[in-house]
């Protein structure tokens, strides 16, 4: 069953019934998805830098758009205006699409996975997810990757409880970590 079926016919009456809620609008929701991706020192390699634009962008099922450096940092050698990582927004089907890759593929191919942190949720309910290598989705082959790069992903809800957002992730399959609770 895919995650948006899932949503839409077990989770949202579940959530109603567990929370006491009255308006199936009340249930959270994803509003979207946020993927972050540095290229720290590979800056200067252009073809390293256009592979991993491309690789994440089959990863998320859509362009990513450079971030530019808004100011100049010496120490850095970073001059305002020079791209210093990629980012995307993802909503409706590409967001159901991205979640379920993520919880069903790559979170289970990172090497000694015991799942994520509760402590991750901010005070609005989002949940940020820390990935060291790119490596994880299937789409990117490691034997041509340029260079192993790390994302931040980030699950924006429409909520401002967190108790409801961990256990909206939790009944869509997000791995939490047992140690945490």
């Amino acid at each position: 069953m895919q995650l948006k079926d899932k949503y839409e016919k077990e989770i949202v009456p579940n959530s109603m019934k567990e929370f006491n809620l009255d308006n199936r609008l009340e249930v959270p929701k994803i509003k979207k998805i946020v993927v972050n991706a540095g290229i720290g020192p590979f800056r200067e390699n252009k073809e390293a830098v256009e592979s991993f634009a491309d690789e994440m962008s089959n990863v998320v099922g859509q362009r990513m758009y450079p971030r530019k450096a808004r100011l100049s940092e010496a120490g850095f050698k970073v001059r305002k205006g020079d791209v210093v990582g990629y980012a995307v927004t993802l909503r409706g089907k590409r967001l159901w699409a991205f979640l379920e890759k993520l919880v069903k593929v790559a979170l289970p191919r990172v090497r000694d996975f015991r799942g994520l942190s509760i402590k991750a949720f901010d005070k609005k309910g989002n949940y940020s997810i820390g990935i060291k290598e790119h490596v994880i989705f299937p789409e990117v082959n490691p034997n041509t990757v340029k260079g192993i790069r790390s994302l931040q992903i980030t699950l924006v809800m429409d909520t401002d409880n967190v108790d409801l957002s961990r256990a909206l992730l939790e009944q869509l399959g997000v791995p939490f970590s047992r140690e945490d609770k």
